[in-house]
């Protein structure tokens, strides 16, 4: 394989056997009669990070939605297979989507903070989830922002606009956000993609911290942040059909050093995509 200059983490080694947090069977997703994902089939390890790459057009970001029903929300969406939460399909007709998508939390590739206050921001969840305690709310808005390592850069900040933070400083907010409602999975869209290359790595190291106790999934068209940040990485092509489909997954250092498929080789050296 050429050199590609790709610097690898220390990813953390991520057995065969561990729990699958996340797992898909043969999932396809379809709006109307256009087929975007075909036939995708993923175990992801709990906590643990796992990156989706592939050109644009290929589906990761409708494959990230398979996994808190946000497809849902687009008319005449429709999902084959089975996609699994602790083991439990949540394309049951009988399942709570709204705790769905409390434990399966998003952070988008642009951030968008509400225009509120800081404060507010993070409080939001926890209010729609019925806690009106204003020193419960104090209490979860400070251990999120900690957590999403703002704290220290915001608690003086606290009753002003969400939207005079800077770019890196809305995105990490987004995250405690997310954090607030106490998610088990945090999807990650692109979250980088509009940070300067500072904020990029602080998000980078919010990520390998919040690892240690959820479980993550990122789309990136970055290749040297999917093989800094992530312990598993799934490589997606179009077909000619433009349906998305895994051509390869499997731990970061193998997907990015000693790949098992040719077009996984051909789009991490850069000869297409």
């Amino acid at each position: 394989m050429n050199n590609i200059n790709i610097v690898l983490s220390n990813n953390k080694e991520v057995a065969q056997d561990k729990f699958a947090k996340l797992k898909t069977e043969g999932a396809s997703l379809y709006y109307g009669a256009f087929q975007a994902l075909r036939n995708v089939t993923l175990d992801m390890p709990s906590c643990a990070i796992t990156a989706i790459i592939g050109p644009s057009g290929c589906g990761k970001s409708s494959l990230l939605r398979l996994f808190n029903r946000m497809n849902d929300l687009i008319p005449q969406a429709r999902v084959s297979g089975n996609v699994e939460l602790d083991g439990i399909p949540i394309y049951n007709p009988k399942i709570d989507v709204v705790e769905i998508r409390r434990r399966v939390g998003m952070v988008f590739q642009k951030p968008n903070p509400f225009p509120m206050s800081v404060f507010e921001n993070v409080a939001f969840g926890p209010r729609r989830h019925g806690i009106k305690s204003r020193f419960e709310l104090a209490e979860i808005v400070e251990k999120s922002l900690r957590h999403a390592a703002l704290w220290e850069e915001v608690n003086d900040k606290l009753e002003q606009s969400a939207l005079a933070l800077s770019g890196g400083q809305q995105q990490r907010l987004c995250i405690a956000r997310v954090l607030a409602v106490e998610p088990e999975v945090i999807l990650m869209d692109e979250p980088c993609s509009a940070l300067d290359p500072v904020a990029t790595l602080k998000i980078e190291d919010l990520m390998r911290n919040l690892a240690e106790d959820y479980t993550i999934v990122i789309v990136t068209h970055n290749m040297q942040q999917a093989a800094r940040v992530s312990d598993m990485a799934a490589f997606m092509m179009m077909e000619e059909d433009r349906a998305g489909v895994v051509v390869e997954y499997g731990p970061t250092s193998q997907l990015f050093t000693n790949p098992k498929d040719k077009r996984t080789e051909d789009y991490i050296t850069g000869r297409f995509g």
